[in-house]
């Protein structure tokens, strides 16, 4: 098996991102000199304006930056991890809020002391007489609502078919943003050079969300034909669905990642949820095993033989070529040993020296257990069925702990750490690794949530 550093591939993948919006944003500030910027300068209100007209540049630099992120391209995804992307996207998505606020505020107060009027007087002037910036204000309106929703309180209150329909009219705030541009912005307006720029940049990031966010899903689904061939209860609460197609071999997916999948079944085609495969593909089926945490993913042990199924990805770069040791620590949580006991079944081929942990509160929660048990002897791997409540302690401490992972795997510190689980779990777990040393590099997690 192939064994490439995270660290590397995701850095080299950081250092690309990083060197290309820094190459951007020095070319936007040489079109916006370009555009007859550096002349108004002079003056207090030539500053202020100036300074709006940069804030605006640079929010709209930061908003494609943004479309990037979430247009999942799978080279920046296989080394970066959605995870990672989307965290991006969201903390980019403060910065494109506080610079467009910051372009609105300069503009009106740089244009309310060139007129000598008042500053809400000249704001509501600016929008009701000038259709291109009411336009603009619309576009402020819906990035403001999206990044409220977007924040963690709010985002706990609604229901994700709620929050993603909500979450779309970032995508209309874009075009509202570039139809703003086109008009009125100096960069169009007396630069052709400028217009190129800026076309070609908005076109790339909106071709990206669009191949590779809806076309591309839609074109696997009719090519491979995906449906369901089988559902198989593993426990009162928790159901394993079998999804076979055409040419499944074709399919680049890996143990360890994950799809959002849609099911084309009434009361389930408007949701798409993050599901792990729980099984290493094999060329012919793929499956998910799925705990029900709420009535989407409680309607699956429901779903007919022959449902259809739009699956986007796969994703994640929580897969065995991360790898950088001989030795591996599985450690699944709950319904996170999903893709851990996939995993398993991969390194069965291509290691020999394989510890699982596997962390339930109840015995009666440990899901694919016996799966688990059998991977487990076929290779000689050393698999640990850690049961308690969270706050149970043992003779090494607290229950993976510290000192109880040190016991249970002596020399964690020379193993890759694969790590699947509830989000409190694995905070808990990923500080005991730092306890005992293990190099960053060698934990891998993919923090996606287990969507109900």
């Amino acid at each position: 098996m192939r064994s490439i550093r995270r660290g590397t591939r995701a850095g080299d993948a950081q250092w690309w991102l990083l060197a290309l919006l820094a190459l951007n944003a020095m070319w936007v500030v040489d079109l916006f000199m370009l555009g007859g910027e550096a002349g108004v300068l002079a003056g207090p209100q030539g500053l202020v304006l100036a300074l709006g007209r940069l804030t605006g540049l640079g929010g709209a630099l930061v908003l494609v930056l943004q479309l990037v992120l979430i247009a999942r391209v799978p080279w920046l995804e296989r080394r970066l991890g959605m995870d990672r992307l989307t965290s991006w996207h969201r903390w980019t998505g403060s910065w494109v809020l506080w610079l467009v606020l910051a372009h609105v505020m300069l503009i009106t107060v740089g244009y309310a002391e060139q007129d000598g009027s008042p500053v809400l007087p000249e704001f509501a002037s600016l929008v009701l007489e000038t259709r291109d910036v009411l336009l603009a204000a619309a576009g402020t309106l819906l990035l403001v609502v999206v990044g409220a929703t977007s924040a963690q309180a709010a985002r706990r209150r609604m229901r994700y078919e709620t929050w993603h329909l909500l979450h779309l009219g970032a995508y209309l705030a874009v075009v509202l943003g570039f139809l703003h541009q086109v008009t009125i912005g100096n960069d169009f307006a007396a630069n052709p050079i400028g217009r190129a720029y800026w076309w070609t940049l908005y076109g790339a990031a909106l071709g990206a969300v669009l191949v590779f966010r809806f076309l591309l899903p839609i074109w696997r689904m009719v090519r491979h034909d995906t449906r369901v061939v089988a559902v198989v209860p593993e426990g009162p609460d928790v159901v394993s669905v079998h999804i076979g197609g055409r040419r499944l071999d074709r399919l680049p997916a890996r143990a360890g990642q994950f799809f959002l999948w849609r099911f084309v079944a009434k009361g389930l085609w408007t949701q798409a949820h993050p599901y792990s495969l729980s099984a290493m593909p094999n060329g012919k089926t793929l499956r998910i095993t799925v705990k029900a945490l709420g009535d989407g993913s409680a309607a699956l042990r429901n779903l007919r033989v022959g449902t259809r199924v739009l699956a986007e990805g796969p994703y994640g770069a929580f897969t065995a070529e991360q790898c950088t040791h001989r030795g591996v620590l599985l450690i699944g949580g709950g319904v996170g040993v999903t893709p851990i006991r996939a995993l398993l079944e991969e390194f069965s081929r291509t290691r020999n020296d394989v510890v699982v942990l596997y962390r339930v509160r109840d015995r009666q929660d440990a899901v694919l257990v016996s799966e688990l048990q059998w991977l487990a002897k076929r290779v000689g791997a050393r698999l640990h069925v850690v049961i308690g409540p969270a706050t149970a302690v043992g003779r090494h401490g607290p229950i993976m702990g510290p000192q109880h992972i040190a016991a249970l795997v002596p020399g964690v510190q020379h193993r890759d750490v694969f790590l699947c689980g509830p989000p409190g779990m694995t905070d808990t777990v990923l500080g005991a690794l730092r306890d005992l040393e293990v190099p960053r590099d060698q934990c891998h997690t993919e923090r996606f949530a287990f969507a109900a």
